[in-house]
């Protein structure tokens, strides 16, 4: 089987990527991938000379480069996109093309070829927050900040493929995930790399703000266990059983590095914020997926990856002018964010 990855230099995309290779020798993988700000093809590094890994440097929305990219492939999960809220707070039109429009051409590309399966991956944000109980696939949407109604509105594009052309589409909607080799704008890889380096950890508010938190690979292999089991049309959440609020995480990490919570410095909160993130993922679970992951263990082990690889988030930090001039004022308080 020939498949093809979107946003496989990112985050979740490499770890999928690499997860797939390893647990199914019968498949082989194209990469497509922007190589935006965040992708990073050290994530694949291991992958050098695998004959069932191919790289495409290509936008999603080309439609020409994605023609060519899905040649003879039969299966499609898509995973490009713009992910960061705050950045979309300010530029709300890159999220917009390439949640969106991105969405559409690969959607429409995947028609044309008959693709046997297209797993279009999203987020628990499209739901809003919750201030009890979880919710469940078939939920009202309710979208805030400009990244979230991007992947929104893509689900609902992807979904509106399935029943109007009959695009076998599955959708997966993640909680927040952590693991190595994250872009240190977000909050763990953010916050381990500030500690280390003795700088504040900006927390919003007052820092009691739920996340559910996954680890990467469950996540990872959760996608693929709805690429494998999902029914077409269908949402599937994505989700653990580990809670916490925000500074609760803020304080794990800190104690885990032997940091002082004086590095804690509290920052007025982001327009919009969403107070607590919370999504059922039974469904899913019910088709025999279940997260291997023991989150204190996992949490551990992450905050020491960056603690041990600290050369790749330096050179990251160093080499973005963007990530210098732009968060560190916007987490400082310096600007509203």
């Amino acid at each position: 089987m020939k498949a093809l990855v979107t946003g496989g230099a990112g985050f979740i995309g490499s770890q999928l990527i690499k997860t797939w290779l390893q647990i199914d020798p019968k498949v082989s993988i194209t990469n497509l991938d922007k190589l935006t700000y965040s992708g990073d093809l050290k994530r694949l590094e291991e992958l050098r000379g695998n004959k069932r890994y191919h790289f495409v440097h290509g936008d999603i929305c080309d439609a020409k480069a994605v023609r060519k990219a899905m040649e003879g492939c039969s299966v499609v999960v898509h995973l490009a996109a713009e992910t960061h809220v705050d950045r979309s707070l300010y530029d709300g039109k890159t999220f917009f093309e390439s949640n969106v429009e991105g969405t559409r051409v690969m959607l429409e590309e995947a028609k044309e070829a008959h693709i046997e399966r297209f797993v279009h991956v999203s987020t628990d944000e499209v739901y809003g927050s919750r201030a009890h109980g979880y919710f469940k696939e078939g939920d009202a949407l309710a979208p805030s900040s400009p990244y979230s109604v991007s992947k929104a509105a893509g689900d609902l594009l992807a979904i509106s493929y399935h029943t109007t052309f009959g695009l076998p589409v599955v959708v997966t909607r993640g909680s927040n995930t952590f693991g190595p080799f994250q872009y240190p704008e977000k909050v763990i890889p953010l916050f381990v790399s500030n500690a280390i380096a003795g700088e504040a950890l900006p927390l919003y508010g007052d820092g009691r703000q739920i996340r559910n938190w996954i680890y990467v690979e469950d996540h990872a292999r959760a996608i693929l266990h709805a690429l494998k089991k999902g029914k077409p049309g269908e949402v599937y959440n994505i989700s653990s059983a580990t809670e916490l609020e925000n500074i609760v995480l803020t304080k794990k990490l800190l104690n885990l590095l032997g940091k002082s919570v004086k590095l804690i410095k509290r920052v007025k909160d982001r327009p919009g914020h969403d107070r607590r993130y919370a999504i059922d993922s039974a469904k899913l679970r019910a088709l025999g997926w279940k997260e291997k992951a023991v989150f204190d263990r996992a949490f551990a082990d992450t905050v020491l990856w960056y603690e041990y690889h600290q050369s790749w988030w330096k050179a990251i930090k160093a080499k973005q002018n963007e990530f210098q001039s732009f968060y560190r004022k916007a987490y400082a308080g310096r600007v509203k964010v």
